[in-house]
């Protein structure tokens, strides 16, 4: 076969796929892309709730908080949600609109800044600051009151705050650089003549991932300084934030402060796909206190 030919098919080839990767990453964006407030608001509608949607600015930038109380029940624990990148508050959903968690505490998510509406894509510069702005928002709330809920990235947020809360749990934490999978569609964004194409929500978590790989190390001796007792769920099976995180942050407690559980098929998607078994999780860590 003529190298010309051969050269033709391959760039071909490379064209298909990547016209193919953009089709499957656009059409994730309009899954995970977050809605706008009345948006929201409808998909409550087929419950018996309506979500308290409000506002706050860390920075000069907006922060957008979804509670399913108007007014906190200060007798009632908190469950606190931190998102993953990319992603939003509505990841969570189904725990938002569960009538059983709603009856036994009061339920937070926030969208985290360059995840939001509003200047997406412009995520916040380090881990240090998604840890401040963490600690801004809860600031209305005891933290020996609230369980904190991190997945993925969020984890990774909830693992570095130092506060005492009545308990952390993380959903598949990345807290080990050296363990950090680079997939090939990184490329996208990291070569200039592609990064236009790729939407500003995927720049921003390119920005989050390729920075844990430096940024995390430096937090190896910081993980275990909260005081709260951690609760870890992980799937066995997850490669992009693969289960030796878990198994690292094992090591580093004692055991009464530190349980680990493993989803002997669990991937990435837990927080959906073991929806049930993470909600009986956090209902027993409520009824625990």
């Amino acid at each position: 076969m003529k190298r010309s030919l051969v050269k033709k098919i391959l760039k071909i080839t490379g064209i298909i796929f990547l016209v193919v990767v953009l089709i499957l990453g656009y059409l994730l964006y309009g899954f995970i892309s977050p809605g706008s407030d009345n948006e929201i608001r409808k998909e409550f509608r087929d419950t018996a709730f309506e979500p308290d949607i409000s506002y706050e600015f860390f920075k000069g930038r907006k922060v957008r908080l979804i509670k399913m109380k108007k007014t906190i029940d200060t007798l009632l624990p908190t469950l606190f949600f931190v998102h993953g990148s990319p992603g939003s508050a509505m990841d969570f959903k189904r725990y938002l609109k569960d009538p059983g968690l709603n009856s036994l505490a009061n339920i937070v998510a926030y969208d985290r800044i360059g995840y939001g509406q509003e200047d997406t894509g412009r995520v916040l510069e380090s881990l240090e600051e998604e840890v401040n702005l963490l600690h801004q928002l809860i600031k209305p709330f005891k933290p020996s009151k609230i369980i904190v809920v991190g997945y993925s990235y969020g984890g990774t947020v909830v693992m570095a705050s130092e506060k005492e809360y009545m308990k952390k749990i993380v959903l598949a934490a990345s807290v080990r650089g050296d363990l950090e999978p680079m997939f090939w569609a990184m490329n996208l964004y990291q070569w200039k003549f592609t990064r236009p194409i790729v939407p500003m929500v995927f720049q921003g978590a390119s920005i989050e991932k390729l920075r844990h790989v430096t940024e995390l190390p430096a937090y190896e001796k910081r993980w275990n300084r909260s005081p709260s007792t951690v609760l870890s769920i992980h799937g066995k099976e997850d490669f992009i934030v693969p289960f030796e995180n878990s198994l690292y942050l094992k090591e580093l407690f004692e055991d009464h402060k530190f349980s680990l559980i493993p989803l002997e098929n669990g991937n990435h998607s837990l927080i959906w796909t073991n929806f049930e078994f993470i909600k009986s999780e956090l209902i027993k860590s409520i009824e625990q206190q």
